[in-house]
């Protein structure tokens, strides 16, 4: 089983960022982790005593989990311990600039093997413009206090396709993140999201026909072809590894359409063919964190959700789901190179095309 934590605090708001975050509550902090342990206790543990199911990965996002002090998440991996699988994989996201040697060391010695670093770029100019508040050295130093401490699982966001970005550019944050001895990397191509700073400023930047965003095919393929020569394989569409050993597991369970919980504001769970929403106010998932919205999932909606994730992955999507119209689709796709077939699974040659091959197949 899966298991997603959300901490919806952060020091300050990046200029992209649509995420359930926030920069001026911060005195809620000790409260929403009561809360947490609440939603906890009533829904996850009773969850998992009745199906007899142990955690396999947890993820604790947000949000910056490198603002709420360590000491506050000792009573949640207590709480949890009981349930954690032998080689469970737990993963903490942090900003540079909070997570503090000390912080990193407590996480670790809760049980936290796996680090997740926002880390975004290593060039100050480019920090800057997207609203990031820590620089080059802050980044470097964040890593290599995790490296110290004994993180052997360590990822680095990246973000390209922001506007004045080039190649070279992005390269010389590849490499940086190489000479690191970092074994996974995530690289996002930059989105405009409504509600963002980014977003306003887009709509003042149409008016002069340019954009903060750069969609270039090009570069995104240039950038691919750069990381496998460096040794880091593609697995999805936004995900590189050096080695299996350092993939997601937790983001694999999602790709594979495995069930998962979540807890904390605005948190989702996959139970049951049921989505499960957490209320996304901090304020009103205090007041009553065991509150949850439900949405019942159909056959094709299961169906179509197995497909795109399989498609923007190396999981691929076992072949029986599909229907005889579907399977000649794909077996045109075939033909051209689009997908492979391998024990009944087939598999999208280009996870770029992830959206378009799953709509050509289920239209």
């Amino acid at each position: 089983m899966l298991l997603y934590i959300h901490i919806p605090f952060c020091d300050s708001k990046c200029f992209y960022c649509a995420f359930n975050s926030y920069t001026t509550k911060n005195k809620l902090k000790e409260n929403y982790i009561n809360a947490l342990k609440i939603q906890l206790k009533e829904n996850i543990l009773k969850h998992l005593k009745t199906s007899n199911k142990l955690l396999n990965t947890i993820f604790i996002g947000g949000g910056t989990p490198s603002t709420i002090d360590a000491i506050l998440y000792k009573d949640i991996f207590d709480m949890l311990k009981p349930y954690f699988s032998k080689n469970i994989e737990i993963t903490t996201e942090a900003n540079p600039n909070s997570a503090t040697f000390e912080w990193q060391k407590q996480m670790f010695d809760l049980g936290v093997n796996r680090i997740s670093f926002g880390v975004q770029s290593f060039n100050d100019e480019k920090l800057k413009f997207l609203g990031r508040n820590h620089n080059e050295n802050n980044a470097i130093k964040a890593i290599q206090n995790a490296k110290n401490i004994g993180f052997n699982s360590i990822n680095c966001d990246i973000i390209y396709g922001v506007m004045n970005d080039d190649f070279e550019l992005i390269k010389k944050d590849f490499d940086t993140i190489l000479t690191l001895g970092i074994g996974h990397i995530s690289a996002y191509s930059l989105i405009i999201e409504e509600g963002t700073k980014f977003h306003l400023n887009e709509k003042s930047l149409n008016k002069t026909k340019q954009s903060l965003k750069i969609d270039d095919e090009e570069l995104s393929y240039k950038l691919f072809d750069y990381l496998k020569s460096i040794g880091f394989e593609q697995y999805e569409i936004a995900n590189f590894a050096k080695d299996d050993k350092f993939q997601s597991k937790h983001n694999f369970g999602y790709w594979e359409h495995k069930e998962y919980l979540g807890v904390g504001a605005g948190a989702v769970a996959y139970v049951n063919k049921k989505r499960e929403y957490s209320q996304k106010s901090v304020e009103e998932y205090i007041k009553n964190p065991t509150y949850i919205d439900t949405e019942e999932l159909n056959d094709e909606d299961v169906k179509s959700e197995k497909v795109l994730l399989g498609f923007r992955s190396k999981v691929g999507v076992a072949l029986d789901i599909f229907s005889d119209k579907e399977l000649k689709k794909i077996d045109d796709l075939v033909q051209i190179d689009k997908v492979c077939i391998a024990e009944n699974i087939v598999y999208n040659n280009n996870f770029l095309l992830a959206d378009e091959v799953s709509l050509y197949i289920l239209d």
